[in-house]
């Protein structure tokens, strides 16, 4: 009687201890789903992966971009295992961000931010995974891209990352400190303001000498604004606090409202970071060299 009684016991020790192991691994299922939830907003992924024009389902794809190389269309990522990124594995999905490769070894174009997007840190990759893994999957076939060649020919971004493409997480810079270094991770890397705010080459590339310094040739042919602190074209006047309602509210220092994807960016993603991180982003912006550059619509 006293080994069965030591025997039930032990069992109960090991049930005991199961399910305090389970209940952890499911408290931390939650904090990464809540995390990569968080992450998601920051990235724009929202904006770029819902057709909001023809009542698409988040995350579904198919929002239309016209570049001039042609017309792209955002793919399915929710989790549905034939036309969404259900099957994707953890490495394969790190892959995409770092890369800009498929799972089938396909090259990504970049008007898919992965070049601003490798720079990441492999957790928060991972983090954003584990959210959209836990939304509803939809099935939705992704729309061809409407290219002019050769860029229509993907096997050509091989050459295209060769010559504008280095994969690489952002390290850390000593000379600053962590509110500075977490701003430049912001916007580098996970809010990729660089995309937008960054003047191209005459092959799709962005300009490292004129970075956020503003172009007339932004998505959709938008005129997107110079966000380095020069006085006369940038934003070398707006305070800490310009900086920081304009990411949360919209609204410029002399009240005037964003529109466009930009107005996108916000409502869907950046007013939903938290005051520390909107901090962040306007001390590395306005630390930032100046570039003159004032950003007008060319002349026909």
């Amino acid at each position: 009687m006293r080994r069965f009684a030591l025997l039930l016991i032990a069992a109960g020790a090991g049930v005991a201890v199961w399910s305090a192991t389970a209940r952890a691994a499911d408290t931390d299922d939650a904090d990464i789903v809540v995390r990569g939830e968080y992450l998601v907003r920051a990235a724009g992924c929202v904006a770029c992966h819902t057709d909001v024009k023809n009542n698409g389902v988040t995350f579904a794809g198919g929002r239309a971009f016209d570049t001039p190389f042609g017309t792209f269309f955002s793919p399915n990522i929710t989790p549905d295992e034939e036309t969404g990124i259900g099957r994707w594995t953890d490495e394969e999905f790190v892959a995409a961000l770092r890369y800009g490769e498929r799972p089938d070894g396909a090259h990504y174009y970049p008007v898919f931010p992965f070049t601003s997007y490798t720079r990441m840190a492999t957790e928060d990759m991972r983090a954003i995974k584990a959210y959209l893994f836990a939304q509803p999957p939809e099935r939705r076939i992704n729309t061809p891209h409407d290219l002019l060649p050769p860029f229509a020919w993907r096997w050509t971004m091989g050459v295209w990352k060769m010559l504008n493409f280095t994969p690489g997480t952002l390290a850390e810079n000593a000379r600053h400190d962590a509110v500075w270094n977490r701003g430049a991770y912001l916007v580098q890397a996970l809010a990729h303001c660089g995309e937008c705010h960054t003047p191209r080459d005459s092959m799709g590339a962005m300009q490292p000498d004129m970075f956020l310094a503003g172009t007339n040739e932004g998505p959709d042919n938008e005129l997107v604004p110079n966000i380095t602190p020069d006085t006369e074209t940038g934003i070398g006047d707006w305070s800490h606090g310009d900086i920081r309602v304009l990411l949360r509210d919209g609204l410029k220092p002399n009240f005037d409202d964003v529109q466009g994807s930009m107005a996108e960016a916000i409502d869907d993603g950046l007013k939903f970071l938290t005051d520390d991180d909107l901090n962040a982003i306007a001390v590395y912006l306005k630390s930032l060299p100046p570039i003159k550059n004032k950003v007008e619509r060319k002349s026909p």
